[in-house]
């Protein structure tokens, strides 16, 4: 199964729209919404890593997600991807150069957040094009609602 690691404070600082939330609580809820809406119909492990403590739970489906406590983020993700034998089905989402190079000595697939979060407004985009109505011929619309 394929697995994706974020560096979630990393990942907010770029998407412009997280960035500028003075509430970082706000901010995080938010990513991890919007993770959840990307990953809902696909078949893959999601952890996502705060630095800090827990404020309010975070409850999304499909996302695991973990505070560093006292420690950092970085020693969380580090810790994660020692745990995980087959590294090379593992996709870590940072732009953290410490993190980015040791993902890649470990074996990883890297995904720098900028790279991520374009991708995520490509998927949008595209599954906002699916919704769109299709053109119909007003003419029969009218004549089958019975609108002169």
């Amino acid at each position: 199964m394929i697995h994706f690691i974020f560096d979630g404070n990393n990942l907010i600082g770029k998407i412009p729209s997280l960035k500028k939330l003075h509430d970082k609580q706000v901010a995080r809820y938010k990513l991890a919404t919007m993770l959840e809406r990307y990953f809902q119909k696909k078949k893959v492990k999601v952890s996502l890593h705060f630095d800090g403590f827990e404020n309010e739970p975070i409850k999304v489906s499909g996302i695991k997600i973990h505070y560093s406590q006292n420690r950092s983020a970085d020693e969380k993700i580090k810790k994660e991807i020692e745990g995980i034998r087959n590294r090379n089905s593992v996709n870590v989402v940072s732009s953290d150069l410490e993190i980015i190079s040791y993902a890649k000595v470990c074996g990883c697939n890297v995904i720098k957040s900028e790279e991520f979060y374009n991708r995520m407004m490509i998927q949008k985009k595209n599954s906002k094009e699916e919704e769109k109505p299709t053109s119909f011929n007003t003419d029969e619309f009218k004549k089958l609602f019975g609108i002169e």
